[in-house]
């Protein structure tokens, strides 16, 4: 299928050929017949890609903090590359989609139904089921393309809360801006628009609304007291798009007493004090669409917010425009200023910063596609990274960030062929695969696992996804190589091991890589000429990261303790070289100040040996001290590894230090050796036994501290 994509390296746009996405569980897939461009959004993010480094720095402020917290830590060549990567990815472009369902796997909408979505510019579209609308039959295609627009504005009224008869100022009249002025005129307030376009300001008035164009030396305060009888006005809606601060001040100034302001669009904040105080002024931020919106468990999760507690969520927002649309109270044909067929979306997307007046840009699809099944899997017309087929043709499960930066480079310089790159949703599986050399994009695992030609599975998906991936890539006779965790509960360990097992002839490794770290190998080595008990200190200055992102969620990424901490674990268990007889969990008990989750926790080891560890996984540190630091003592001796580039000892007969001039924590090392092993028929680059035992000790281990 053909989709638009945008670089957010160089700003171009492309219409490239993708795989299908297939509907999961709770979701619609939708064939597209028509997409609106949001002129505001993505002219944003085309002027963002556009520009050069510094450009995009002024831009990001708050990110260019991170890279430089992440140059401290991580140094400069291995911050330098992951930034590179980031920006190397092409970007999917869209969020108001039209179109008819063709499969769906979610109660309420069926195949044959016409929906609109927040999906992209792309032929088919996989959308969750709480943000998509069924399209009543008295409104076009084109005009349900501007539901999910005028659900922003929308959510911007509800949180103004305008009365009949309200006077409400709309500053900015660009797309949401004139879909807002005609929701508030069907609500029976009196608006006033404020623009400096002369074209979009007659726009306005013939919706009924008063305006004034500051470009044109009008005065807007005195117009506002005018149209507001002296009172000053009730409401003013902002979605303008500037870096000035004067849409907000000027809002406070033009308010009554009491008045309230909403912000929908992007404006400069440096508010004054005094003309919200004087007036005790309402200031609130809207937040996109309504209710749901940035909520996992709603948008990816399918779980609805009551309608007695909310009434107004995303998706119900979707239904009062469409209904708005029905009544014929919200007309949007004068908007549409330009059409394109999807083809032609660069020269779409050019449209945005040509300087050319637009306003509503449709995007038309091929028709007559409805009886053509999704393809899922395409060919790259790529060189493939070596011949087909052969011990070691590998096919990826999972195609984002830490793949394409880390292991796909890692798999292709251990000189495996790369057969097939599976994502969920195609762009990132052809943008690597192409990239790196790989025969063939796809969004279906079936069609690696059932593909005699490929010998071995990388598993690089979410956690959740990964035990049952393990156990039917074995069941197919393939190797594995699963990025951590293996699993996330003990049933499913004891599975997998019953698996693996059973084929011996198949290697099943897991990305523990920090074991082949170039400073880690010199550590086991000196710490092997040592009979005597160890005792490790690891301590992961881990950082915060929000409670609802998907590795927070125990069902989805296990946990903080089993997606990240399991690699201190395993490393523990491979420095000592002895099993583990013994572990406890200690977590940062209750306080008003700290968020209770198993990121801020104390684990210790005992060994049968008689060495133990102590592994600090903490989330409430400072992010200048080192990210990771292990630290071993033993027989009078001491070696301390920061962050994987200084390496120093104490008391160690002709050792002292191995510093390095770039992070290297073992990843490319790993890979080569678990290829060696599958080409070389020898041992598993890390025993199964070894394995198990880091994996069930990390499970355990979270649970007694959740």
């Amino acid at each position: 299928m053909k989709q638009l994509l945008q670089s957010l390296k160089d700003g171009a746009t492309s219409v490239a050929n993708v795989p299908a996405p297939r509907a999961a569980s709770g979701q619609v897939l939708v064939r597209t017949s028509i997409s609106l461009v949001s002129a505001g959004t993505e002219r944003m993010l085309v002027e963002f890609g556009k520009g050069n480094m510094l450009q995009k720095a002024r831009q990001q402020p708050d990110k260019v903090k991170m890279v430089l917290e992440k140059v401290r830590t991580d140094g400069l060549a291995t911050t330098v590359d992951a930034v590179r990567s980031k920006l190397d990815q092409p970007l999917a472009l869209g969020y108001c989609n039209v179109g008819r369902a063709i499969e769906s796997g979610a109660d309420g909408f069926a195949v044959g139904d016409r929906v609109v979505s927040n999906g992209k510019h792309a032929e088919i579209v996989a959308v969750p089921v709480n943000l998509c609308a069924r399209i009543p039959d008295e409104v076009s295609d084109e005009a349900a393309s501007f539901t999910v627009l005028a659900a922003i504005g929308l959510q911007g009224i509800r949180l103004a809360q305008p009365t009949l008869g309200e006077c409400v100022v709309v500053t900015g009249l660009g797309l949401i801006g004139l879909l807002t002025v005609q929701m508030l005129r069907a609500q029976g307030c009196r608006v006033l628009g404020i623009d400096f376009d002369p074209a979009r300001l007659d726009m306005a008035r013939s919706f009924g609304a008063e305006v004034v164009n500051p470009g044109a030396g009008e005065d807007v305060l005195a117009r506002a007291a005018t149209f507001s009888r002296g009172a000053g006005v009730d409401a003013v809606i902002i979605t303008a798009s500037t870096k000035s601060n004067e849409p907000v001040s000027q809002a406070a100034r033009m308010c009554r007493k009491r008045g309230r302001i909403v912000l929908v669009g992007v404006v400069g904040l440096e508010l004054s004090r005094a003309e919200f105080f004087e007036k005790e002024l309402t200031f609130q931020v809207s937040c996109s669409y309504g209710p749901g919106r940035y909520d996992p468990s709603y948008e990816e999760g399918g779980q609805d917010y009551p309608i007695g507690f909310v009434r107004w969520t995303e998706q119900r927002n979707f239904e009062a425009v469409l209904d708005l649309m029905a009544a014929g109270a919200l007309d949007v044909a004068p908007l549409i200023s330009h059409r394109f067929a999807l083809e032609d979306g660069e020269k779409a997307m050019s449209l945005l910063t040509s300087g050319e007046p637009s306003l509503g840009i449709l995007l038309a699809y091929p028709e007559g596609e409805g009886d053509r099944p999704p393809e899922r899997v395409i060919g790259l017309n790529a060189e493939p990274s070596a011949a087909a087929g052969g011990v070691g043709t590998v096919a990826f499960l999972g195609a984002g960030n830490y793949a394409g930066r880390v292991l796909i480079p890692a798999f292709k310089a251990a000189g495996a062929h790369l057969h097939t790159l599976v994502s969920g949703g195609g762009v990132s599986s052809v943008h690597f695969g192409k990239k790196f050399g790989f025969a063939a994009a796809a969004t279906e695992s079936a069609a690696v696992l059932d593909d005699p030609a490929i010998d071995t599975i990388v598993v690089a998906t979410r956690h959740d996804a990964h035990a049952a991936q393990v156990l039917t890539a074995l069941r197919a006779g393939k190797h594995v190589f699963c990025e951590k965790p293996l699993c996330l509960t003990l049933d499913e360990l004891a599975e997998i091991e019953t698996e693996a097992a059973a084929r011996p002839a198949q290697h099943l490794m897991v990305g523990f890589n920090r074991r082949y770290a170039p400073q880690i190998v010199r550590m086991k080595s000196l710490l092997a000429s040592v009979d005597q008990p160890k005792c490790l200190i690891i301590t992961v200055n881990a950082g915060e990261i929000p409670a609802d992102h998907w590795t927070q969620d125990v069902a989805v990424g296990g946990g903080r303790i089993i997606g990240e901490a399991c690699h201190f674990i395993d490393l523990a268990r491979h420095l000592v070289g002895a099993p583990i007889v013994g572990h406890h969990a200690a977590t940062v008990g209750r306080h008003p100040a700290v968020a209770v989750r198993s990121d801020k926790v104390s684990l210790t080891l005992e060994f049968g040996d008689g060495s133990i560890a102590t592994i600090h996984y903490l989330a409430n540190g400072n992010k200048g001290f080192p990210k990771e630091r292990i630290e071993a003592f033993a027989a009078g001796r001491v070696l301390q590894l920061d962050n994987f580039l200084k390496l120093r000892g104490w008391g160690w007969p002709g050792f002292r230090k191995m510093n390095l001039w770039r992070q290297d924590k073992g990843a490319d090392q790993a890979v080569s050796a678990f290829v060696d092993a599958i080409r070389g028929g020898g041992a598993c680059a890390i025993p199964l036994d070894e394995i198990i035992e880091s994996s069930r000790v990390t499970i355990e281990l979270a649970q007694e501290a959740s």
